[in-house]
């Protein structure tokens, strides 16, 4: 996904552009207690970082899936790209972020090892032709988007990557054939052409179930003259995070067990300050989980100012992504 999902709607938000306000700028006074809460399940500070599991599916699923070009789809392509995919787990996806975002290693090494250990080449023929991969501009689409190219090499293709814009951008470019191929999200994908065929208020397609959820993407993308390949068990969702320290001191390892054991007493959220009104976000967490908060901060969406606000102890639990480079893997 890799860009802040309002929920049902289509549109995104990037992280560099959401307003990160003061701490407390949301009319909390930023601290992590409040009166008669007193020490129940605050803050542990602590350099690790871990998702819980949204055990309830309150997120969209945002599996990674190859969005082609119809006509230039053939089964030696499909086959190459959907060897990508197979290899990838969310675990073994943070860790190719890490090497990029953390390490500072380059997109194309990245993906060209990873191909490399995982045998990806082998096996792979019947291509033939020129075959444009699109990356956007975060670092995990560049990788797979090499990834892409150098499988599609070895099955016959001479593939290129080309650097695009943002998703109203670059799937124009898709559909019209300028480029080939572009590794995507199950569900931001969805409502996006939900939304663009359908209208602003049509009802979401979208849902925390992938299989359902890709048979609503093949069939708004058949009419924008798109096809697919298979769904990565890798995911690239909204999730939040807390410190492996906190989680570890309170047993916590899914959301429901944060509701149970912290809720009603000092939690505070971090995260945009969209997170507040969005139905995934805070209001999503209540509602669904039965969770209750002392404060809210805003911050940024899945960025820096929200990982070191958890990592301080300024928040409880604050709004990532779950694929980020920095959340621990293991």
């Amino acid at each position: 996904m890799r860009s802040f999902s309002l929920g049902a709607s289509v549109l995104v938000l990037s992280a560099a552009l959401v307003g990160c306000g003061e701490s407390g700028s949301s009319g909390s006074s930023g601290s992590t207690t409040s009166p008669g809460s007193a020490a129940k399940c605050q803050t542990v500070k602590g350099d690790e970082l871990v998702v819980l599991q949204d055990d309830k599916s309150l997120q969209t699923v945002d599996n990674i899936i190859p969005a082609v070009y119809q006509k230039a789809s053939t089964p030696a392509l499909i086959a190459a790209v959907d060897k990508v995919g197979g290899a990838l787990d969310t675990p073994t996806l943070i860790g190719l972020n890490e090497q990029v975002d953390v390490e500072r290693k380059t997109p194309a090494n990245v993906a060209q090892a990873f191909v490399a250990d995982h045998n990806l080449t082998a096996g792979l023929s019947g291509g033939s032709g020129d075959i444009q991969v699109g990356a956007a501009d975060f670092g995990e689409s560049k990788i797979l988007a090499n990834a892409y190219a150098q499988v599609l090499n070895a099955a016959g293709f001479t593939a290129t990557v080309k650097n695009v814009g943002n998703r109203e951008l670059y799937l124009k470019s898709l559909s019209k054939g300028d480029i080939d191929v572009m590794p995507e999200y199950a569900g931001t994908l969805t409502e996006f052409l939900n939304k663009q065929q359908n209208g602003s208020d049509a009802p979401p397609k979208a849902s925390g179930d992938l299989a359902p959820t890709v048979t609503a993407l093949k069939d708004l993308g058949g009419k924008a003259n798109l096809t697919f390949g298979a769904a990565s068990q890798a995911a690239d969702q909204n999730a939040f995070a807390v410190t492996k320290a906190y989680a570890d001191a309170n047993g916590l390892k899914t959301l429901s067990d944060l509701a149970s054991k912290c809720s009603g007493g000092a939690l505070v959220l971090g995260g945009p300050p969209e997170c507040q009104e969005r139905p995934f976000c805070k209001p999503g967490l209540e509602q669904t989980y039965g969770l209750t908060f002392s404060g809210f901060q805003s911050l940024d969406a899945g960025g820096p100012l929200t990982k070191t606000a958890i990592k301080q102890g300024k928040v409880n639990i604050g709004l990532v992504f779950s694929s980020d480079g920095g959340l621990a893997s293991g």
